[in-house]
Order: structure tokens, then sequence, then C-alpha cells
């Protein structure tokens, strides 16, 4: 025998179950950042790529160009500054194509049916960032003191020189994420990162900027690298730098506003599509 059971009351409405509170501040943040970590560690191929060519390069302008450049045998004493910038760009631009994917393949969408703040992927790409450039850094100078790298930096210059190498990260960092946001793919991110590798090619990271050809210089005293790399050489080397550390904290707070501002914009426009 079977019970029948009443139909609803007509107009009557159950209520809806109450939303799951979105997690905010550093309960988002550190969720993206355990993953950015997590894909980063999966992806052993980029991130040992990001260690190995600056090592490389180290050692190919120390060993093959260093005796041309300075016959006495200290260039390595100069090229490491440059090599610790080119390093935070290699590692940097793997943040492009990450944050470049996360946005074309639909997973932002899967983040906004979650109870998490979406726009905190791009914190924890740029969290991750450092923190695997700063390993890579590390790795780097290791590897400059086994090949004659002798800096004379004392504890508190070591202390200065390693903020402006992690502020120098940061702002590069958010600049990639800007630019893989605005990219339509992760292969078109990498191509416009690899633009930016240039400029410490163009600084005096390598090479004086007097030995460059006159209508070069202003260019290579006028653009961000040369300042920051001059501030992280005089750090450890006791070179002069006059005013270049004001120049270079300049800049990166410049690239940082800039590219906050533009990929938060940038961010919401791709949602709204």
């Amino acid at each position: 025998m079977t019970t029948a059971v009443a139909p609803p009351s007509l107009g009557v409405t159950r209520p809806r179950p109450a939303p799951r509170p979105r997690l905010r501040g550093f309960a988002a943040e550190s969720v993206f950042i355990k993953r950015s970590l997590t894909l980063s560690l999966r992806d052993g191929e980029t991130l040992s790529m990001s260690i190995m060519l600056p090592v490389m390069l180290m050692l190919l302008f120390t060993f093959v160009f260093g005796g041309a450049l300075e016959p006495g045998g200290g260039y390595v004493n100069y090229v490491v500054p440059g090599i610790i910038l080119l390093c935070a760009g290699f590692g940097a631009a793997t943040t492009a194509t990450y944050v470049s994917r996360d946005m074309t393949t639909g997973i932002i969408d899967r983040f906004r049916s979650m109870p998490l703040r979406s726009g905190a992927v791009l914190t924890g790409h740029v969290i991750a960032s450092l923190a695997r450039n700063l390993v890579a850094t590390a790795v780097v100078i290791g590897v400059a003191l086994l090949v004659g790298f002798r800096p004379t930096a004392n504890v508190a210059e070591w202390i200065a020189a390693v903020v402006v190498i992690a502020l120098y990260i940061l702002a590069i960092t958010y600049l990639f994420a800007a630019i893989g946001l605005a990219s339509g793919s992760p292969e078109a991110a990498s191509g416009y990162g690899f633009i930016l590798m240039f400029l410490p090619y163009l600084s005096s990271a390598f090479v004086p900027v007097d030995t460059m050809p006159t209508w070069l210089q202003w260019f290579a005293e006028n653009q961000p690298i040369t300042p920051i790399v001059e501030t992280i050489r005089g750090l450890l080397m006791g070179t002069p730098m006059g005013t270049a550390p004001y120049w270079a904290i300049a800049w990166i707070a410049v690239i940082i506003a800039f590219s906050a501002v533009w990929g938060a914009w940038l961010f919401g426009r791709r949602r709204r599509h």
C-alpha cells in the first residue's frame, strides 16, 4: 500500500541554499600560491631551463668572451650582476605563459564557481615566480662563486642587494603576468616576453655603456636595467653607484604600478568576455 504525498502548496517558494562565502585576503592567495608552486614543480623542464640558461650564459661570457673583454680574468665580477637580472627575466617569462594558459583554457571560469576570489590567481603566479627566481638566483650566485666571483660586500650590503633583486623580480614578474593577460595564446606570450629579454644586453650589464656607439649610449643609460644592475654591482663589488639606487627604486616602483594597473584592467576585461 502506497502513501500519497501531498503536493507542495502553491505560492510557496523554497529558500535557496546560501552561497558559500568567497575566501578573501591571504586565504585566497595561499590557494593559488600553492597551485602555482605545484605546477612549477611538475613542469621540471621549464624550471631547470630557467636556471641552466643563465648559468650557461655566465660560463660563456666568463670563459669565451671574458679573456677578450678583460684579459686580467676579473670579468666574472663584472658580469654576474647582469646574469642575475637575466636569470630573473628567464624565470619571469614563464609566468606570462602560465597566465596566458589559465586565461585561454577556461579554468578562470571554473574558479568563479568556487568560493575563491578568482583575481587571486595573478597573485599566486607572481608569488610563485618570485620564489622560483630567488632559488634560481641563489644557484647562479653559487656557480659564480665556484668560477671565481669574489664579492666584497658585507652582510648589510648583501641584504640590500637581495632586496633590490627581489624587488626587480617582483616588478618584472608583474609585467610578464600582464603580458600573459594581453596575449591571445601561450605561444604569443612567450614571444612577447622574449623581446624584453634583449634589454639587459642593451645596458651596462655586460659591457660599460661608454664602449657602445654614441647613438646607443643614451638609450643604454636611460633604460631601467642600467641603474638596477649598477646598484647591484655597487653593493656587491663596491663600485661607485652615484644616483643609480634612486633611479633603480624609481624604475621598479613605476614598473610595478604600471603592471598592476594594466593587469587589473586586462583581467577584468578578459573576465567580461
